[in-house]
């Protein structure tokens, strides 16, 4: 499902109009950046968390040239599904 049919489908199950659902659509998915961002997790209630976890620096190879390089630490995010979102997609 694309935004724009996820904008579509909310406006017609609350009965706003697509305007507000996309200012609060986006203002919800900006929130979740700045906070994963800073780090921060983000969890909502009967679907899962989102969390920042940290990769170490490592050694690697590059596949054509089999030369050794080197991968810069980063931050990664991760999601993990609530019980009510599991039992959802498990029916």
């Amino acid at each position: 499902m694309k935004k724009s049919e996820m904008i579509d489908a909310i406006a017609k199950e609350t009965g706003l109009t697509k305007a507000d659902v996309e200012k609060v659509f986006n203002g919800t998915f900006d929130l979740f950046k700045k906070e994963l961002g800073k780090g921060h997790n983000v969890a909502v209630a009967n679907f899962g968390t989102f969390k920042v976890s940290k990769r170490a620096a490592r050694t690697g190879r590059n596949p054509q040239t089999g030369a050794t390089i080197k991968i810069a630490a980063r931050n990664s995010v991760g999601f993990k599904a609530g019980t009510a979102l599991k039992e959802v997609v498990n029916k």
